[in-house]
């Protein structure tokens, strides 16, 4: 069905195409038909962050910033979705034009800027929707003309807000499309925010009666020494998971595209690579106890597969269904499965 519908969307700009495809989602849910849109793959429950997924391919943040169409997307099959990423105060996000397909290269560039209704339109939204179908995270950040010195609050006020209602919370301190936000994940910053954060997030546990699980998404813009000094950070401060990773702002893979010149982050195929040697490195410096959850690249249940051979416990698509629509979910929940029941080929050579 998608691929009858995907010539009428590309027909559109990007962002209006986005609109146009979420809301025709909704009316297929609201209408009984999302079925007809993929055919769901068979449960595959996987145990991680301390809870119980359905399946192991989830929704990036992104798409439903304001949570307004979860029920919607878990019944295209997700184990998990993650809405947002939502700041305190609603915000415009940045001018138009701001996101363009490449469709020679399965890939999108955005600029949008964090754009919501803010966190109190979501918090409405999340107490409405009846998410029988999976786990549901947050993805939470700060408004542009709070400054980084300040930031902490906008991020402490979005997780006391959520905290109830999220199975999950995501710090953002990686988009390339707010001014300086990526400077938050320079060692220090780095270690006062989130320090910050697990004080709350433990305190609010006490409140609460219950432990949500809080995760931080890096660049995969980051220098080996980078890398290296966030996993440091993010080991001595305990916390849940990593999502591994954003968008890039590198072009080196696109030159030549008539819309390589953009600013904003880069995401879809040209960006697996990159993304896939943030999270093995990653992988190889985080205590084991910290998950982590691969995302960027995904076109195909073989990237899916890819993204847990290089150390992910869960992984997250968005731009790969802009391409290759919700058959997409059920293709890599299957191909994550045949992998997990292959006979074992004794150990693996180090790469």
């Amino acid at each position: 069905m998608y691929s009858l519908a995907r010539p009428f969307l590309f027909g559109f700009d990007a962002e209006r195409a986005h609109g146009l495809g979420l809301r025709a989602l909704e009316l297929a849910y609201r209408t009984g038909t999302s079925p007809l849109l993929a055919r769901q793959a068979a449960p595959m429950p996987v145990k991680a962050l301390g809870l119980q997924f359905p399946n192991p391919v989830g929704l990036a943040a992104g798409l439903d910033k304001n949570g307004a169409h979860i029920d919607a997307l878990f019944a295209l099959g997700f184990g998990f979705v993650e809405v947002g990423t939502v700041t305190p105060r609603p915000q415009p996000g940045n001018p138009k034009p701001r996101m363009f397909r490449l469709p020679e290269h399965n890939a999108v560039i955005n600029r949008l800027g964090f754009n919501n209704e803010g966190v109190d339109v979501l918090v409405r939204n999340v107490e409405r929707a009846r998410r029988k179908n999976g786990l549901l995270g947050i993805n939470i950040g700060k408004n542009k003309d709070t400054s980084n010195e300040r930031a902490a609050s906008d991020y402490l006020y979005c997780l006391e807000r959520v905290y109830a209602l999220a199975d999950y919370i995501t710090i953002n301190i990686s988009s390339p499309n707010t001014a300086g936000l990526r400077e938050l994940q320079e060692e220090q910053a780095l270690r006062q925010l989130i320090g910050t954060l697990r004080e709350a997030q433990e305190e609010l546990g006490a409140q609460h009666g219950k432990r949500v699980p809080m995760l931080v998404k890096v660049a995969p813009d980051l220098s080996e020494d980078d890398i290296d000094a966030v996993a440091r950070v993010l080991g001595d401060l305990s916390v849940d998971g990593v999502i591994a990773t954003n968008t890039t702002v590198s072009r080196i893979s696109v030159q030549g595209h008539r819309y390589a010149h953009e600013t904003g982050g880069l995401s879809g195929a040209p960006l697996m690579g990159q993304s896939t040697t943030v999270l093995r490195r990653l992988r190889a410096r985080l205590p084991h106890n910290i998950p982590l959850v691969g995302v960027g690249g995904i076109m195909s249940g073989a990237d899916a597969v890819a993204k847990m051979s290089a150390g992910a416990s869960l992984v997250q698509c968005y731009t790969g269904l802009i391409y290759r629509g919700p058959e997409l979910i059920g293709e890599c929940v299957e191909a994550i499965r045949r992998r997990r029941d292959a006979p074992s080929r004794g150990p693996v050579a180090p790469e």
